[in-house]
């Protein structure tokens, strides 16, 4: 058993040796169609690394022959399968704009833009990445709104929004959280505007009478009639909008304590009239 273990251990040396040999030999052959037939040999292998290497030394010797519209595009892929997505969106990009008649250039506009969209980080993270990466799929639904990527570029654009969703939600919830009550109030209120049809929003609008009822309280005295009055006026339209929340008890504790201060505000403002 050992000696057979030794045995393809020994074997795999040997060819890992001897295609590391033929890598180097290929590496110093001046002949560009050599290597741009083993450049495709490896793509097609999905050795990736030694493809875009080869490709790299050939692509700027066989710029404007026929060879280098495939060499070009097949360079991009080369980085999208080794995961280096922010290179494989640059030369994407690059393809379309230098072949824009191509067969290919539907496909790496789609590329592009796809490679854009696996460099989006998760909802917690800065989300410059994520609105590139929605703007560019949009761009390529607007040129081929019949392409057969359509369908996928929808599909990412929808799942990249529900990323700036939750990311929005949980960055008003800090502030709520926070006791930062008046950046969170606004927090909360982009979010409805920007979300109108979010799952979120019900919570959103419960959390905004509970942050008003809590600013008022900490208020001035100068201050607490008005955010009281705030208070009440976003229960209202709470309650209009979600009449099936499952917050509105909770919510409704709120509405009556500010009632209950405006009741007293008012008593104070008649006995100084």
């Amino acid at each position: 058993m050992r000696t057979t273990v030794r045995n393809i251990a020994l074997i795999t040396l040997i060819l890992v040796g001897a295609s590391c040999t033929k890598f180097r030999k290929l590496q110093k052959s001046t002949d560009w169609k050599e290597k741009y037939e083993a450049a495709l040999a490896y793509y097609e292998d999905k050795d990736y690394y030694r493809s875009s290497v080869l490709l790299e030394e050939i692509l700027p010797i066989i710029r404007g022959t026929e060879e280098a519209e495939k060499a070009n595009f097949i360079y991009a892929y080369t980085y999208f399968y080794q995961n280096q997505h922010i290179l494989s969106a640059h030369y994407f990009k690059t393809f379309t704009e230098i072949y824009g008649r191509s067969e290919y250039v539907e496909e790496a506009a789609y590329m592009h833009a796809y490679s854009l969209y696996m460099q989006s980080p998760q909802a917690s993270l800065d989300q410059t990445s994520t609105y590139e990466a929605i703007a560019a799929l949009q761009i390529f639904l607007n040129k081929y709104p019949f392409s057969k990527y359509a369908e996928k570029a929808e599909g990412l654009i929808d799942e990249l929004q529900i990323k700036l969703e939750t990311k929005a939600y949980d960055n008003a919830k800090l502030y709520f959280q926070l006791r930062r009550y008046k950046a969170a109030l606004i927090a909360f209120d982009n979010f409805a505007r920007d979300y109108p049809d979010s799952k979120y929003n019900p919570e959103i609008a419960f959390l905004a009478v509970q942050t008003a009822f809590d600013l008022a309280e900490v208020s001035i005295p100068t201050k607490k009639e008005e955010r009281y009055r705030n208070t009440v006026d976003r229960y209202e339209r709470m309650v209009d909008r979600y009449p099936d929340s499952p917050y509105l008890r909770q919510a409704e504790e709120f509405y009556t304590k500010s009632l209950k201060q405006l009741t007293i505000f008012a008593d104070q403002n008649n006995q100084n009239q």
